[in-house]
C-alpha cells in the first residue's frame, strides 16, 4: 500500500481528499503545517506528498525545497494559484506536477497513480548509459556531470532517459508527453514540458542558453544531440 503525505490546512478539503486517497486504496498521514509535515516526513517513509502552497506557518515552496534537499519522493502542489508564474515557480523547485483547485476526484488519483509509478520504475534494461560526460546509473537511479551527482526529480529523470534511449531522434512534443505519461490522461501541456526541459538543461548544460544535449527544432520537437553507449555494469 502507497503512503501519501497530505499537507493541506482547509479542514473541510483535506477530510474529502483523505477519505478519497484511502477509498482509493492509499495509508494517508495529514497535518495542516509546514511543521508537521516536516516531522512527519521525518519519521515515516511516502512514496508521495501532496502540498497546498498557502499554508498557516509558511508556504509550500519553502517545503519543498526542504524535502528536496533530502529526498526525490514525488511532490504533486494543491494550488488556488493558477497563473503561470506560480507554476513554473512550483515546478523549477523540485515539485513533479501541479493540480489547481477545484479539480475532481478521478483527475487527482490518476496523477497520483502516474506519479508513483513514474518514480518506481526504470525504462532501460542496461544500467549504464554514458553520453560524453554525463553518465545514468539506471540500478542506482544516479545521473552524473563530470563525476558529480546530479539531483533530478522523479519527472526529470525519466524524461532525461527518454532523451538518452533515442539519441539523434527528433522527437515531437505530443510523443515525448505520451512516453512521459505513460499512455495516462495528458493532464500536463506543452508549456509545462518546456519547464522540465528547461530545468533538466540547467542541471546539465554548460550553457542552458546554447544547449548542447537537448536541442528544440523550432515547430519540430526536441532530440538528444550526443550519441550514446550503454552497457551493463557487472
Amino acid at each position: 500500500m502507497s503512503r501519501l503525505l497530505l499537507v493541506e490546512d482547509d479542514e473541510s478539503l483535506a477530510l474529502g481528499i483523505e477519505f478519497s486517497l484511502k477509498d482509493g486504496g492509499y495509508e494517508v498521514y495529514r497535518t495542516s503545517t509546514v511543521e508537521g509535515a516536516k516531522k512527519i516526513f521525518n519519521r515515516e517513509s511516502l512514496d508521495l506528498i501532496l502540498l497546498d502552497v498557502n499554508l498557516p506557518d509558511g508556504n509550500g515552496y519553502d517545503l519543498c525545497k526542504h524535502i528536496r534537499c533530502k529526498s526525490d519522493v514525488p511532490i504533486i502542489f494543491l494550488t488556488a494559484l493558477d497563473d503561470e508564474v506560480n507554476i513554473v515557480q512550483g515546478l523549477e523547485i523540485g515539485g513533479d506536477d501541479y493540480i489547481t483547485k477545484p479539480f475532481r476526484v478521478r483527475e487527482l488519483l490518476s496523477r497520483i497513480k502516474v506519479a508513483i509509478r513514474r518514480n518506481s520504475k526504470n525504462i532501460t534494461k542496461e544500467n549504464i548509459i554514458k553520453s560524453e560526460n554525463i553518465f545514468v546509473d539506471s540500478i542506482k537511479g544516479t545521473v552524473r556531470k563530470n563525476g558529480e551527482v546530479i539531483n533530478l526529480t522523479s519527472q526529470e529523470y525519466k524524461l532525461l532517459l527518454i532523451f538518452m534511449n533515442k539519441p539523434k531522434v527528433l522527437m515531437k512534443r505530443d510523443e515525448i508527453l505520451s512516453e512521459l505519461l505513460e499512455g495516462d490522461d495528458p493532464f500536463f501541456d506543452e508549456n509545462t514540458l518546456s519547464v522540465y526541459i528547461k530545468r533538466i538543461r540547467d542541471k546539465i548544460e554548460d550553457n542552458p542558453k546554447n544547449p548542447q544535449f537537448i536541442v528544440n527544432k523550432r515547430g519540430l520537437g526536441y532530440k538528444w544531440n550526443k550519441d550514446c553507449d550503454t552497457e551493463v555494469d557487472e
